[in-house]
């Protein structure tokens, strides 16, 4: 049974190229995922009525799918965590990022069956199974580099959207100062011209608030204006951290091949503590840096939520001669 189970764990987790089932599950997952999403956004149409029994089907049979998936996941997750025990390993799969947008992507489905007087209400919660395109990103290695770049850049992130934050509330109050006796039903408080501010700033424009006096008119062009370059300021650091993020891959294989002395290459086995484990699980020697993982001939720049699978590469650094019997088994 634990042979089993282990066979299952790796046909459901992100297959390499000479594992065919285990891939050939990737590429069937991703598809249900987007049958079951054309599916719910076909619904929405009134074309659709001559196909709703269909759209049910392809429903009820995806959703099924993502349900068998879950239950696999859950019962194969000590596999995915091998230091803890089996009810251990269960729930921390179960309350981990993926485990929650797993458990999205059905569970608003059987809500109406468990709770029938609230049917039409729980409709609204179908919206969120829009997370189970982050079920793509788990598919895919090359896709954590989003992760990587937003963790790394969150301080920037962060005082970027704050300065978005403070200009909005400065422009409704100097707009409310404006307009508020030329249109008191519009402009009727401080913080009433937001909508028009969040507008603005972003660049939208609606056009269902505006300004009719010239000060207003005149501040309305400063403030669209500043809105280009706030808009441009969280997009120009994420940009920056892509092209930081696959330059320090390019510059680390460089680095690699000239001061090779401080490097080690090393093959994960199948057995080894490390396999099947979350970069941040790991307990990486002090003296040692993981800067790169080569997995099937792509290079993979490593983030907490990485996870090392068997057959990896793992290039480390230390600022001393490296000792390459570091993960000999």
């Amino acid at each position: 049974m634990k042979n089993i189970r282990e066979r299952i764990f790796k046909i459901i987790q992100i297959g390499s190229k000479e594992d065919f089932i285990s891939k050939f599950f990737d590429f069937f997952i991703v598809a249900m995922i987007f049958l079951n999403l054309f599916a719910t956004i076909f619904m929405t149409f009134k074309e659709s009525a001559p196909y709703t029994r269909l759209l049910n089907a392809i429903e009820l049979i995806t959703i099924i799918i993502f349900t068998i998936e879950y239950i696999l996941r859950i019962w194969t997750a000590d596999f995915l965590y091998p230091g803890k025990a089996r009810a251990k390993a269960s729930l921390k799969f179960i309350f981990s990022f993926y485990g929650i947008i797993d458990l999205l992507t059905f569970f608003p489905f059987y809500l109406p069956f468990v709770f029938p007087a609230g049917a039409v209400a729980f409709r609204m919660l179908r919206v969120i199974r829009i997370f189970r395109l982050f079920k793509i990103n788990a598919q895919y290695d090359a896709f954590n580099v989003i992760t990587a770049v937003i963790k790394e850049k969150k301080n920037q992130l962060l005082s970027s959207l704050v300065l978005i934050l403070i200009m909005m509330v400065a422009s409704s109050l100097c707009m409310y100062s404006l307009e508020n006796e030329a249109q008191p039903e519009v402009f009727s408080n401080a913080f009433s011209g937001i909508w028009w501010a969040t507008s603005t700033l972003l660049t939208v424009g609606y056009g269902d608030i505006y300004p009719v006096t010239v000060g207003g008119q005149i501040m309305a062009i400063i403030i669209s204006f500043l809105g280009v370059g706030m808009v441009a300021i969280p997009t120009g650091i994420i940009s920056a951290g892509f092209v930081e993020q696959y330059t320090k891959v390019k510059i680390t294989d460089n680095h690699i091949e000239e001061t090779g002395d401080n490097f080690i290459s090393a093959l994960l086995t199948k057995h080894h503590e490390w396999c099947n484990k979350k970069v941040d699980d790991i307990d990486f020697p002090s003296e040692y840096l993981l800067v790169m993982i080569i997995r099937n001939g792509e290079v993979i720049s490593p983030n907490g939520f990485t996870t090392l699978k068997e057959g990896d590469k793992l290039i480390l650094y230390s600022d001393k001669t490296a000792n390459n019997s570091l993960i000999a088994n």
